[in-house]
């Protein structure tokens, strides 16, 4: 038997207001809001928080023998991204690292290598949602990531929600695209694309009941993912299922989170589950994928990293509609009057890969840390799960910034370590002496086509990171 070991989400702080779209572009927008990925995040970034946390909840990156990385959008093309996942996460050399990349159903695919296969694997999915200006595609999206730690009833971490049957339903026709090197997607007809999903859905619907020997009332909760709201609500009407067993979709506060958004609504409802309880996940891109799980007895033992879905979402802080479209490319901007970043030099990085990708410092015998390493310590040190305090910090107007004002603290770090560092998903006003920090894996410039990353420090909200 196979099934989840492990979950991990990243929902970025910043929020769209979709209410003041429609001031600025003329139309679109809608009610709630929608998550917004910083300037300096990007899929990578978000898939390296959720892998963290999904390994920070089990304890168990040594025993991950495949990690899948799933987009839409990845940061590069004819290289793997998801090797840098695998820096960060200080994952053994002898783990693979592959990308599933170009489609929503990209990470439908790489869930089911991942259950297929043998031993632990860690399927990442994280996409950025973007639509031109004014567009339904803008105000519906989302950007977020989501990981799953998938492995047997064998496995080191206890199995907390195993896999009953997976179905599946394909046909080709075309109702959403986007050309290489294009920014956004385009779309064909409503009605065409609600009228194939219907049909698919039930398909993969009908399989999925058939072959586990469940029916409709067996389901105790519904997930329903995809690109087509209105494909879902139909959907939804002819499963059978009562409404009430549906789960919040977060269209009106993450909205739809693309490739992430069917391991998104997994994490959210094992969050919320008891053990016993059937989980049916329904995925429309392009085709139908049905699967059904069962929370085990060890979900009540679980717990997860923090913060959770539900505290990530509370916790947004707003962006306004102006400053969206900067960060996007939307609205050039008037660039800082600096020299722009030169191009990351790959022998400098390839020379320093653990303390560039990984935040590992070093420790002498007499327990000093050094942040960045010393070539005299004997010890290791790592320092991305460690939490720090400001110690002081200065507001800087002229530094190069894609989103200034640059706002930079010296922090030192829990157990030892002195480091000065960037702030990010902070405002000004809030940053003060003493305020606790946690590292945050982002990037810090793009030249050439490469993107510099590295870590930086965001503001412990509410007790959780």
């Amino acid at each position: 038997m196979r099934g989840i070991v492990g979950w991990g989400v990243h929902v970025p702080y910043r929020r769209l207001d979709r209410a003041g779209i429609a001031a600025v572009a003329g139309t679109g927008g809608g009610k709630g809001s929608r998550s917004v990925a910083s300037y300096d995040e990007d899929s990578t970034t978000m898939g390296v928080a959720a892998a963290r946390a999904a390994l920070a909840s089990v304890d168990a990156a040594a025993d991950v023998r495949t990690l899948w990385f799933a987009t839409t959008a990845p940061a590069y093309q004819d290289r793997t991204n998801a090797t840098a996942l695998h820096a960060a996460l200080r994952l053994p050399r002898a783990t693979a690292a592959y990308d599933a990349v170009g489609a929503v159903r990209s990470a439908v695919g790489a869930l089911d290598a991942a259950l297929t296969g043998i031993g632990t694997h860690l399927v990442v999915a994280s996409d950025l949602r973007t639509g031109r200006p004014g567009s339904a595609d803008e105000a519906a999206g989302g950007d977020a990531a989501a990981a799953l730690l998938i492995g047997g009833d064998d496995a080191g971490p206890g199995l907390l929600a195993e896999l009953l049957g997976r179905t599946s339903a394909t046909e080709e026709f075309l109702d959403r695209w986007r050309a290489p090197g294009e920014q956004t997607s385009k779309t064909w007809e409503d009605r065409f694309g609600e009228t194939r999903y219907t049909s698919l859905g039930i398909d993969a619907w009908d399989a999925l009941l058939a072959a586990t020997g469940r029916g409709a009332d067996d389901i105790d909760v519904l997930l329903i993912a995809g690109t087509h709201a209105r494909a879902a609500a139909s959907v939804l009407k002819k499963t059978g299922v009562p409404a009430s067993r549906l789960h919040d979709p977060f269209r009106e506060t993450v909205g739809d989170s693309g490739a992430a958004q069917p391991a998104l609504l997994l994490a959210s409802a094992l969050e919320d589950a008891r053990p016993g309880q059937t989980i049916a996940l329904l995925v429309l891109a392009d085709g139908a994928d049905a699967f059904l799980w069962r929370a085990t007895e060890a979900l009540a033992g679980h717990r997860p990293a923090v913060p959770n879905v539900a505290e990530q979402i509370a916790q947004g802080g707003a962006v306004s509609y102006g400053r969206y479209l900067a960060w996007r490319g939307f609205l050039p901007v008037e660039p800082p009057r600096r020299p722009e970043p030169a191009r990351t030099s790959a022998s400098a990085a390839a020379r320093a890969t653990d303390w560039k990708f990984a935040l590992v410092g070093s420790a002498r015998a007499d327990g000093s840390v050094h942040l960045p390493p010393s070539a005299f310590d004997d010890a290791r040190h790592p320092a991305a799960e460690v939490e720090g305090t400001i110690v002081t910090f200065t507001v800087d107007r002229l530094a190069y910034s894609p989103s200034p004002p640059v706002v930079f603290a010296v922090v030192d770090f829990d157990g030892g370590g002195r480091l000065p560092i960037e702030l990010t998903d902070v405002d000004v006003g809030e940053v003060a002496i003493g305020m606790r920090v946690a590292a945050a894996f982002r990037r810090l410039s793009s030249a050439d086509g490469v993107h510099n990353y590295f870590w930086k420090a965001r503001p412990i909200r509410g007790g959780s990171r």
